[in-house]
């Protein structure tokens, strides 16, 4: 690549060049073994006599700044010192961030752990098993997705639909037609790069500053975030045993984040008369309610219950759901089905933020759909996941049993035990990290101090064995803390 250089004047050339290399060196922009460009090059990009450039490397070759390769090209030597960069001069205007974003609140943002930590069983939430994916079906939708790349619009590369590839749009709206009796063609459909993609672009589309958005309280801390940085009042609406209490929501709420079909983090789905009375009480103010599906395809007990948008009939209900649970969250790939009249501001707002997701990721994920691959891959984790769902819910039945109590929970990848007595959860947090189990406390959840305390205990990316350790080890663990 061409090295910026910047000359003042046509005096001293070659100190010129020599002191701008010379600094990127010793400074770390140029880092050990960058190949530079050939003299003839660099005297072509600069405008300046190759005999100028052949003095600059030879002097810094001499001083060990360069070292060449016979027949390679001249490179950045290694083991060198490398300085500090020298600071800016400090002035009195700088790039300040505005609202919100001066000082997120500790309580916006998702609770994540230290990237550097391994755990022998590590109990984080929102993580599936990358073992238990189809590699090799995968790369055959890739090669597929590559070839369709190369056709497309006759070899000249373009901008594509911002509501995404058809084949992809068209095997999301087979999935939820089957799955989640969700009626809507493949047109209904935006593609989104994953489901906070959605939730951003619905937000931006429906409410201004100073509109009240409505949350469960526990709920999901980037949700609350996302939608406080946008300038909403946040009312904090809380759940009970049937889900968000509809009795609470605010008159004058303009959108209502609910996650029905597995509340996050507690795990209870909503009941039907629930559902049916948030639908009416939407319905009477004109409240756009949007429906966060983000685990719902793992159920395990009971029947599943009608998602919110296949009840919908006053056009209300943005069904969200996204692909990090079933294949995994580094694909970022979600979509949305919102309500027809909001659907071309949507598009409008998916091409304004980015134009469009990756169409080669699009393109084999459709495949990966619609040969059949994505309902295989569907059916293998739900057995492997309900293995370690029962093994985890028994351990917290039997030998941990005086010391957690296991939330009721139907569906998802994760479940909330609430902590007896007088335990505290970064006390029972600390101890298990000890001993190289990962739990993780539910008090981040919170808008405010929650009533109990409680652990979040994911099982999508912890196997059958390490879970069974996980456990053994609590057990042994418990009873000194409950002293």
């Amino acid at each position: 690549m061409d090295i910026h250089i910047t000359l003042h004047g046509r005096r001293d050339l070659t100190g010129q060049i020599y002191g701008q290399l010379r600094a990127g060196i010793v400074e770390g922009r140029l880092a050990a073994n960058t190949r530079l460009p050939s003299t003839r090059d660099l005297a072509v990009q600069l405008g300046v006599s190759r005999k100028t450039t052949l003095d600059v490397f030879e002097r810094l070759i001499a001083e060990g700044y360069l070292r060449t390769r016979a027949g390679d090209g001249t490179f950045v030597a290694d083991g060198l010192t490398r300085l500090p960069s020298a600071q800016a001069e400090p002035v009195s205007a700088r790039a300040r961030a505005t609202g919100i974003w001066r000082k997120m609140p500790e309580r916006m943002a998702m609770p994540m752990p230290p990237a550097h930590e391994t755990l022998d069983c590590d109990f984080k939430g929102g993580v599936t098993d990358k073992s238990l994916f189809p590699y090799e079906a995968w790369r055959r939708c890739l090669y597929q997705a590559l070839r369709t790349q190369a056709r497309a619009d006759g070899g000249v590369a373009g901008y594509r639909d911002p509501g995404g590839e058809q084949e992809l749009r068209l095997g999301i709206a087979r999935y939820l037609g089957f799955s989640r009796a969700v009626v809507c063609n493949w047109q209904d459909v935006i593609v989104t790069q994953g489901a906070q993609q959605a939730l951003d672009l619905l937000a931006r589309v429906t409410i201004q500053p100073g509109d009240v958005v409505a949350l469960e309280e526990p709920g999901y801390p980037p949700a609350r975030a996302l939608f406080a940085a946008l300038g909403a009042r946040i009312a904090h609406v809380p759940v009970d045993g049937e889900g968000i209490v509809v009795k609470k929501l605010p008159r004058n709420t303009r959108l209502v984040y609910v996650t029905p079909s597995h509340q996050f983090p507690l795990g209870m789905p909503m009941s039907l008369d629930r559902r049916v009375e948030l639908l009416e009480w939407a319905a009477q103010r004109g409240a756009v309610i949007v429906e966060d599906d983000y685990d719902g395809e793992f159920r395990f007990e009971g029947r599943p219950v009608e998602s919110l948008k296949s009840l919908d009939r006053a056009g209300l209900v943005a069904y969200v759901g996204t692909f990090s649970k079933t294949l995994f969250p580094d694909l970022r790939l979600g979509y949305v089905v919102p309500p027809a009249t909001l659907s071309e501001p949507i598009w409008n707002a998916k091409q304004t933020c980015d134009w469009h997701s990756c169409m080669l990721t699009q393109t084999a994920l459709g495949a990966f759909m619609l040969d059949g691959e994505y309902a295989k891959h569907l059916r293998r984790m739900h057995k492997a996941y309900a293995q370690r769902r029962a093994i985890l819910i028994d351990s917290l039945s039997d030998e941990l049993a005086p010391w957690f109590e296991p939330l009721p929970s139907t569906a998802g990848i994760h479940l909330v035990a609430r902590l007896a007595g007088s335990l505290r959860e970064d006390d029972v947090v600390a101890a298990a990290r000890a001993v190289s189990v990962g739990l993780y406390g539910i008090r981040a959840f919170y808008a405010g101090e929650p009533a109990q305390q409680g652990v979040l205990l994911g099982y999508g990316g912890t196997d059958a064995a390490a879970i069974e350790r996980g456990m053994k080890r609590l057990a042994a663990l418990m009873p000194t803390l409950a002293r």
